[in-house]
């Protein structure tokens, strides 16, 4: 009569979202005079914002009504999987997408997408790939 005891741990990567608030995204735009924007998401090749994107939006959303004079460049960003000139499409709608979700009025913003053109990592890994495709907000005059 011994006693056995089976223990099954299942690991998986470690997800972590931060979700920057209206506050610092105002404080990194007066630091550098740009942010990305991680929490907006889309399906692969899609322009679609999907719904996990809210919160994020909100931020913006609410960054934006505090300051009324601020006018923004909604840049969007693509790894280089597919071809340029898809990219740079895909870029392009994905921002214009973020600035419909954003219901702002759109002389206050203004969509570009710059698809491969401003990687902020490598293209060459998934981890990379995943930190250049993003949305980035630009102060504009």
């Amino acid at each position: 009569g011994s006693i056995y005891e089976l223990v099954i741990v299942e690991t998986k990567a470690l997800e972590v979202e931060v979700v920057a608030d209206a506050a610092a995204l105002k404080q990194g735009l007066a630091a550098e005079g740009r942010i990305a924007l991680y929490g907006i998401y889309f399906d692969t090749g899609k322009a679609v914002v999907k719904p996990e994107s809210e919160p994020t939006l909100v931020q913006v959303t609410k960054l934006l009504k505090d300051n009324p004079a601020l006018k923004l460049f909604v840049v969007g960003h693509t790894d280089s999987t597919a071809t340029l000139e898809v990219n740079l499409k895909l870029s392009g709608d994905r921002a214009a997408a973020v600035v419909a979700a954003l219901g702002i009025d759109a002389g206050r913003l203004k969509a570009a997408g710059v698809g491969p053109y401003s990687p902020v990592a490598t293209n060459r890994d998934e981890a990379g790939r995943a930190k250049n495709r993003r949305v980035e907000l630009v102060e504009r005059p």
